[in-house]
C-alpha cells in the first residue's frame, strides 16, 4: 500500500473539512481493521486492560484461528486516540482485528502504545483500564465479561441475551452477519460463550457491576440477541426480551437507560417492551434500498417484509415517543458486490433518502460502520468493506438531515462531539455537534 493510505485519508480530510478528522480515522478503522503488535495485546481477564469481550458479532476481519496470538491474548475491548501530527481529540474505537491493516497499535520503546499508519506514529493509544466488576466472578463461576460486558468506555452494558439467530442458512441469515458464525468459533476454540442468558444471571452481574461502578459510568443497558421467529424457552420475541426488561427495573428501578435490539414487531409486542420498563426501542432496519434489503436481508423480508418494517418502525413512535426509536443500519454494505450500487454518489442518495424518510417523522436513525467479517457472505466477497469515501460522506449528509429537521442527538448514547463521544461502533455521534445542554435522557410518551 506504500504511502498510499496516508494520502487518501489526508485528501478526504482536505476535501471535507465540516467532518471532524478524528471521524475519518475511526471510520477507516473500523471499515478495515487494526493489527496489534504482540506488546499492545491483553492478558486477557488476568490483567490490566480491558480485553475484547465479542459481545454479539466478531468484528473482526480473520477467523479466531487466523488472528494468531490476537486469538489467545485478547486485543482490549476499545482505543482511545489523542494528539500525533494531526493534533486528535479523544476519540473511542471499537476494535476490530485485521493482521493485514496498514494501521497498527504498537508500543514504543518507552512502552507507550501508538497507532501507526504506513509506518508512522499518528495517534497516541489508551486503552481501557480493567473495570473492577471485571474481577469478580458469579456464585457459578462465569464472568462478569461473559454475562453482561460493557462497551463504550464502560457507558453500556451490552446484555446478547440469546446469542444465535432464528433466521438460519443462506436463505434466512442477514447476508453481512455473523452472529451464528461467531457462537460457534467461540464454542470450537473453547471459550465460554452462554447461549441463553439465565436472567438471574443477568441479574447478579448487574448487582456485581452496581457494586463496583462507584462512579456510575455504566449509563445504559442494551438487551439483545438474534431474531426470534418462533420461541425461546418458550417465550415470543416480545416476551423473551422483555422479562429480562422487567427484572431489572424492578431490580434497579432506573439505575439505567433500558435499550431493546428486536425486530419491528407489531404494536401490541411493542407495547409489552413499554410495559416492562424499556425506555428506547431499536427495530433495525439495516440498509434502505427496496432491492438491497430483500436480497441481504432474505429473513426479515419473508418474516415481515420491507413495507410492514418501515410501518412498525413508524407506529413504534407512538408507543416510545419518536426521540426514543432509534432503528439501526449498517453503513457500507450499500455498496457491497456484486448487488450494491457502484457509485459513491447513488449509496449516498439512497441511504439519504431512508434518513428523510424517518427523520422527517421525528425518528433519528443511527448506523454502525460495516465489518466485512471474512464468514459471511458479503464479507467474503467484499474483504475491503466499502470506500472510506463512502463513510465521510454519510457523516455529512447525516448531520445536514439531522439540520434539516431540526433534531438532536438521540438519548442513550453518551455525550455527542469530537472529543466527547464514547459510542465506538461508528462516528456519527463523534461528528455532531458538542451540546452543553443535550441532556441524555429519554422523553416519556402515554401509550396510546
Amino acid at each position: 500500500m506504500g504511502d498510499s493510505r496516508t494520502a487518501l485519508v489526508e485528501d478526504l480530510m482536505e476535501r471535507f473539512p465540516h467532518v471532524p478528522r478524528e471521524a475519518v480515522f475511526k471510520e477507516d478503522l473500523l471499515r478495515g481493521g487494526v493489527a496489534f503488535d504482540a506488546s499492545a495485546l491483553s492478558d486477557n481477564e488476568n490483567g490490566e486492560v480491558k480485553p475484547k469481550s465479542y459481545f454479539i458479532f466478531s468484528f473482526d476481519h480473520g477467523t479466531l484461528p487466523e488472528l494468531g496470538e490476537a486469538a489467545l491474548r485478547r486485543p482490549p475491548e476499545e482505543i482511545i486516540l489523542t494528539g500525533g501530527p494531526y493534533d486528535l481529540r479523544r476519540t473511542v474505537v471499537s476494535v476490530r482485528v485485521n493482521p493485514s491493516s496498514p494501521y497498527r497499535v504498537a508500543a514504543d520503546e518507552e512502552g507507550l502504545l501508538g497507532l501507526y499508519l504506513d509506518g508512522r506514529r499518528i495517534a497516541d493509544v489508551g486503552v481501557p483500564p480493567m473495570p473492577e466488576y471485571y474481577r469478580h466472578t458469579l456464585s457459578n463461576g462465569k464472568s462478569v465479561m461473559e454475562v453482561a460486558p460493557t462497551i463504550q468506555w464502560g457507558y453500556l452494558i451490552y446484555l446478547t441475551v440469546f446469542r444465535v439467530c432464528q433466521y438460519f442458512g443462506a436463505k434466512e441469515e442477514c447476508q453481512y452477519c455473523d452472529i451464528n458464525h461467531n457462537w460457534r468459533q467461540h464454542k470450537a476454540a473453547g471459550r465460554p460463550y452462554t447461549g441463553v442468558k439465565d436472567v438471574d444471571e443477568v441479574l447478579e452481574a448487574l448487582e456485581i457491576i452496581d457494586r463496583y461502578d462507584t462512579a456510575k459510568t455504566s449509563t445504559a443497558y442494551t438487551l439483545t440477541g438474534g431474531a426470534i421467529t418462533k420461541t425461546v424457552a418458550g417465550r415470543d420475541e416480545a416476551d423473551f426480551y422483555g422479562h429480562y426488561a422487567k427484572a431489572i427495573e424492578e431490580r434497579f428501578p432506573n439505575r439505567w437507560i433500558g435499550k431493546v435490539v428486536a425486530q419491528a414487531l407489531p404494536l401490541d409486542d411493542v407495547k409489552r417492551f413499554h410495559d416492562y420498563g424499556v425506555k428506547i426501542y431499536h427495530p433495525n432496519y439495516e440498509v434502505w434500498d427496496r432491492r438491497l434489503f430483500e436480497l441481504y436481508c432474505p429473513g426479515k423480508e419473508r418474516y415481515v417484509g420491507r413495507d410492514e418494517w418501515h410501518r412498525r418502525i413508524l407506529d413504534s413512535a407512538g408507543v416510545f415517543g419518536a426521540r426514543n426509536v432509534i432503528p439501526n443500519f449498517v453503513a457500507g454494505v450499500e455498496m457491497a458486490e456484486p448487488f450494491g450500487f457502484t457509485t459513491v454518489d447513488e449509496a449516498i442518495a439512497s441511504t439519504t433518502e431512508g434518513l428523510r424518510f424517518f427523520m422527517s417523522h421525528g425518528i433519528t436513525p443511527r448506523f454502525t460502520t460495516w465489518c466485512p467479517e471474512p464468514t459471511t457472505p458479503l464479507g467474503k466477497a467484499n474483504p475491503q468493506g466499502a470506500p472510506l469515501e463512502y463513510h465521510i460522506r454519510l457523516l455529512e449528509a447525516y448531520r445536514a438531515t439531522m439540520d434539516e429537521f431540526g433534531l438532536s442527538s438521540p438519548p442513550g448514547y453518551g455525550p455527542p462531539g469530537p472529543g466527547r463521544a464514547v459510542f465506538s461502533v461508528s462516528s456519527f455521534m463523534d461528528s455532531l455537534p458538542a451540546a452543553e445542554d443535550v441532556s441524555d435522557v429519554t422523553e416519556e410518551v402515554s401509550v396510546k
